[in-house]
């Protein structure tokens, strides 16, 4: 970004606020969606080994279309916010509608998709003679609750948008809550074994979503907006998603080549990068909720005019991600003795994931940055350079990891691929958030 002077106190202070307020009830709700697939492990592991094997299949499977369609939630809080900054509540209502209606059509084509095909799909990712009948089980009911999940993602995303982070962390916390208790009373009081799990998911889920859709309705009527569905406006939030789609599964194509290749070093290093990956995604919650307070912050600004208060808003985004980076570095390089015997007692595996966790460390500040930036830029709805960043990160990147087994390093090696990455994307945002061309004003992009 171009040389600026320094920021006034008070400004500093206010976007300090609106940063915390914003960010630390995003981050527990972050927190709390992995909870809900613990909580379902721990109740069907007393089940028995292959049940819980397929319940690791399915909820991996379950897991990557979240990730996949988070660009719900993510387009849908730049628009909300852009239109709120506006002042024009009622249309950043209608544009609400307008993903969750998305989220809605959507969910009802995976379901589709899903149901006939879930025995081949749960074969396709290997699972057990004794492994895929549960896991087939699981996902042909989990599949039911996917429009609930979908308009969960897009409800939060208007919720965001309207600056409100704190309704969807009580929803976040009161879903697992229920979701645990449901489980409990499916799985063993009701004897349904691994399905009354799935079930007590799908129930949770679709409460989830109908305490989302009763705040987003009574908003939309308090300011007069339609609930219909609006074919023009459904089709202008799946365009501002589909750049935001490209972007994750490039993202997720990078995670899936990193464990490829980590398989491939052998048995200690792909326990190792497990450990060191699950940490690696732990820390990125923290950032990411900085990150989604850049959305909704930086959207709004632009949706007022203000393109002077967005600067500033990103510039001092980016010192919390540098010093949110700092801290974590040195949380993980003080926890190490700490974390990792809670994953393993293997030495092996120990020293195998020692090197690679100081790399994770190092990278933190760095990671900050990314972050944040990749915040500001979606909540200026800059999705289509997004995803050109990502495309050619990726590109970057594969070759990088596909030679480490033959040039050697190991896990630590890898992990510097993982940092090369991060790098390359930090390049191209920052190339992108100083040039100034995702400062677009006004209500649309």
């Amino acid at each position: 970004m171009t040389q600026a002077p320094p920021m006034p106190e008070a400004t500093r202070r206010r976007h300090d606020r609106e940063i915390v307020a914003l960010a630390v009830p995003a981050f527990g709700a972050l927190v709390a969606e992995p909870l809900f697939v613990m909580a379902d492990s721990a109740i069907v592991g007393h089940l028995g080994t292959a049940q819980l094997a397929g319940l690791g299949v399915a909820s991996a499977l379950l897991t990557t279309a979240v990730s996949v369609f988070v660009f719900l939630a993510y387009a849908t809080t730049a628009a909300v916010a852009r239109r709120v900054g506006a002042g024009d509540l009622r249309a950043a209502l209608r544009q609400g509608m307008d993903g969750i209606w998305l989220a809605l059509f959507l969910g009802a084509a995976v379901i589709a998709l899903v149901l006939p095909l879930a025995p081949g799909i749960v074969d396709a990712f290997g699972a057990s003679a004794t492994a895929a009948p549960y896991a087939t089980t699981y996902l042909r009911v989990s599949a039911l609750g996917i429009p609930a999940m979908l308009a969960v993602l897009a409800a939060t995303g208007v919720l965001r948008g309207l600056q409100n982070t704190r309704t969807p962390l009580y929803v976040a916390v009161a879903g697992f809550i229920t979701n645990a208790a449901l489980n409990a009373l499916l799985v063993y009081g009701a004897g349904l074994g691994i399905a009354g799990s799935a079930w007590g998911t799908v129930l949770t889920q679709c409460a989830m979503a109908a305490v989302y859709l009763g705040v987003v309705v009574r908003g939309a009527r308090r300011h007069q907006a339609s609930l219909r569905p609006d074919l023009a406006g459904i089709r202008a939030s799946a365009q501002a998603g589909a750049p935001l789609l490209v972007r994750t599964l490039s993202l997720r194509t990078i995670l899936m080549i990193a464990t490829a290749m980590a398989a491939r070093l052998g048995d200690a290093d792909i326990a190792a990068h497990q450990i060191v990956l699950s940490l690696w995604n732990l820390l990125a919650f923290a950032l990411d909720a900085i990150a989604i307070a850049g959305q909704a912050i930086i959207g709004r600004y632009l949706g007022a005019n203000d393109a002077l208060g967005a600067r500033e808003a990103c510039r001092r985004m980016v010192q919390w991600g540098v010093a949110t980076g700092v801290v974590l570095g040195l949380l993980v390089v003080a926890a190490r003795p700490l974390f990792l015997p809670l994953f393993t007692s293997d030495s092996l595996v120990k020293d195998t994931a020692l090197p690679a966790l100081l790399v994770v460390a190092l990278a933190q500040p760095l990671c900050g940055i990314v972050f944040v930036l990749d915040g500001v830029l979606m909540g200026a709805g800059d999705g289509p350079y997004l995803a050109r960043a990502m495309v050619v990160t990726l590109a970057v990147f594969a070759p990088v990891a596909l030679l480490v087994p033959t040039l050697g390093g190991g896990l630590t090696a890898l992990w510097a691929a993982m940092t090369l990455m991060m790098a390359v994307r930090l390049l191209t945002l920052w190339l992108r958030a100083r040039s100034g061309r995702w400062i677009v004003t006004g209500a649309t992009r």
